[in-house]
Parts: C-alpha cells; sequence; structure tokens
C-alpha cells in the first residue's frame, strides 16, 4: 500500500470505510467518558455499566452525523464532532444546544 494519508481519519477510512470510522469515533469518546468515571470512582471500568455504553456510542454517532450533514462539515471535522458529541452523550449534547438555541434567540 503506497498511499500516502494526510491523517489518521484518512487511514481509518481507507482501511475500515467512512461508517466504520464514524462508529469507531463514538466508541472512542464514549470511552473516554467511561473512563473518567470509572478514575473518580463512580463506576468499575469492566462493570455492567461498559454495555450501555455501546448503544449510546451508536446513537451519538448517528446525532453527530446528521449534524455534521446539516451544517456541510467534511471530513476529517466531522469525526471529529462526532466524537466529542460521544464524549458529552446524550445529556451533555443536550445542555449544549438548549444553551445554543437560548443565544440564538437572544441575537
Amino acid at each position: 500500500m503506497s498511499d500516502k494519508y494526510n491523517s489518521l481519519i484518512e487511514l481509518l477510512n481507507a482501511w475500515m470505510g467512512g461508517a466504520m470510522t464514524t462508529i469507531l469515533a463514538a466508541m472512542v469518546g464514549r470511552a473516554m467518558w467511561h473512563g473518567s468515571e470509572a478514575r473518580k470512582g463512580h463506576r468499575k471500568f469492566f462493570g455492567v455499566e461498559l454495555l450501555w455504553e455501546f448503544p449510546v456510542a451508536l446513537g451519538m454517532a448517528l446525532v453527530g452525523e446528521s449534524i455534521a450533514s446539516y451544517l456541510n462539515i467534511g471530513q476529517p471535522a466531522s469525526t471529529g464532532l462526532i466524537a466529542a458529541l460521544a464524549y458529552l452523550g446524550p445529556r451533555g449534547t443536550e445542555v449544549l444546544f438548549n444553551k445554543w438555541i437560548a443565544r440564538k434567540g437572544t441575537s
């Protein structure tokens, strides 16, 4: 494979495809949040809670991809957006959007 890739995202897209890169980014985002919660002592790292992170990651991947499409954000920025939204999770994303909508309403 003699192709030259400018970023890790380009390499992952070539190896796995865009959909798998999106899902991987969401899983990494949730894993970072889960690790933070485990480090704080709020949950076990290899506890049953870890199973609930997979559907959240998939859902946040869909939400992130939709938002990136709406905002016309291309690769690799959309993958970063997906990872960030997956880290925030549904509640964090809701708070973020409520603040954004409130700010747009007052402008």
